[in-house]
């Protein structure tokens, strides 16, 4: 599956990833969330993504809601801790329609003094939802305490105090920072012909041009790991553990992908849930998940249960990672493991929403992007050493740290 790709004089990158489908989708994925918030900025990031369909120099929030909608297509955002993505999807014959869209929400949005109120009660009833979810609201923390105060930990919603000081130019400010052509990748999937796209992109993109603010990302400073409870008043007892793991640019984070698919991924025939779940009936679920940024990255595992049976379920983990960490995997264990995540992004490529996103992260992080045969090969090549030295090196009883709502 080729791709292609051009930069844009003011320095934007432009990615297509050419699919046979009436169905397009386009988008710009920006290098700009959480961690670039200054002190006073906590929820920030998140706070503008928001307020860009809230108006813009020659559009009112209702306009910007219908532009998309009246025609069947969508119109998406999201941020993270060091992306935002701002999306459409529709039929192709309304591509220019949703070019220009988002064109004018990243670099004219102009946040309303009189929608920002609003919207500030919108993202508060969004803290409070998410408050009152002990099995979301754990993996907030727990980035919290691993990363002790950094930037990284910061929960991207913020919080009231922050929100409530944000004004149109707190916003403005913001994009005038990021949301330059040269930090950010316009990305985009469907039949439409790419010369056909550059040619709009140079029509509505080409006089944008100014410098982005000096990046202020310093990694997280090592720390000792720890045990943390905290008293909740919840019906289960809910448990996090983990690591500091592997950046994005660190090869050792494939390995990582695939012992943590072994360990607690999406197959119900993984580790943790055969043990926890399967045969002693003490969890309704247990994942393990690994997240990856620029400059560091993180392993955890969770688990929910009855406070009863809290001990023994982590003692039942700590006995799979010393498993992991003191056999090494046969050659026929590794052949089914590949197989089994080989066959599990095949089937995640076939969703065309998921497989248009990962094309502008790759690209927003990689300038370029890896196909799925190229994905399954890096996949093939990893050995029984691979996967050995990483399990020594997350799990390590003496790296690990511990959240626990009881």
């Amino acid at each position: 599956m080729h791709y292609f790709s051009h930069i844009l004089s003011n320095g934007l990158r432009m990615v297509h990833l050419p699919m046979e489908s009436p169905v397009s989708y386009c988008g710009f994925a920006v290098n700009a969330g959480t961690r670039d918030e200054e002190a006073n900025e906590f929820g920030l990031a998140h706070f503008v993504e928001h307020m860009m369909f809230k108006g813009t120099e020659k559009r009112k929030a209702w306009h910007i809601l219908n532009r998309m909608e009246n025609v069947g297509g969508e119109l998406n955002a999201y941020t993270t801790k060091e992306e935002t993505f701002v999306y459409s999807i529709f039929m192709e014959e309304h591509y220019q329609r949703a070019f220009e869209l988002l064109t004018d929400l990243i670099f004219h949005s102009q946040f309303p003094q009189q929608e920002i109120e609003k919207e500030v009660d919108v993202i508060l009833d969004e803290i409070n939802s998410y408050e009152d979810s002990p099995s979301e609201l754990i993996f907030d923390e727990f980035e919290n305490l691993l990363y002790d105060g950094h930037a990284l930990g910061h929960n991207i919603l913020g919080d009231e105090a922050s929100l409530l000081t944000f004004d149109s130019e707190s916003g403005r400010s913001f994009m005038r920072r990021f949301y330059a052509p040269e930090n950010m990748v316009f990305f985009s999937m469907g039949r439409v012909d790419f010369n056909k796209i550059v040619k709009m992109a140079e029509g509505l993109l080409s006089d944008i041009a100014f410098p982005v603010a000096p990046r202020n990302r310093i990694a997280p400073d090592a720390i000792t790991p720890c045990v943390k409870k905290i008293s909740k008043d919840t019906h289960q007892a809910h448990v996090l553990i983990g690591s500091r793991a592997y950046s994005l640019h660190d090869e050792k984070r494939i390995p990582l992908f695939l012992l943590n698919n072994m360990l607690g991924g999406p197959g119900m025939n993984n580790r943790l849930n055969v043990s926890l779940r399967e045969k002693h009936g003490l969890v309704y679920n247990v994942e393990s998940n690994v997240t990856s940024y620029t400059d560091t990255g993180l392993a955890s595992i969770y688990f929910g249960t009855d406070p009863k049976n809290m001990e023994k379920a982590l003692r039942l983990v700590h006995k799979e990672l010393e498993k992991i960490r003191d056999n090494k995997l046969s050659a026929t264990q590794l052949a089914a493991a590949k197989k089994q995540v080989i066959g599990q992004l095949g089937v995640s490529g076939d969703n065309k929403e998921g497989l248009f996103l990962g094309l502008g992260k790759s690209f927003l992080h990689y300038n370029r992007y890896d196909t799925l045969p190229e994905v399954f090969a890096r996949v093939e090549s990893l050995t029984v050493g691979n996967i050995q030295e990483v399990a020594n090196e997350v799990f390590a009883p003496e790296r690990l740290f511990s959240l626990i709502y009881q």
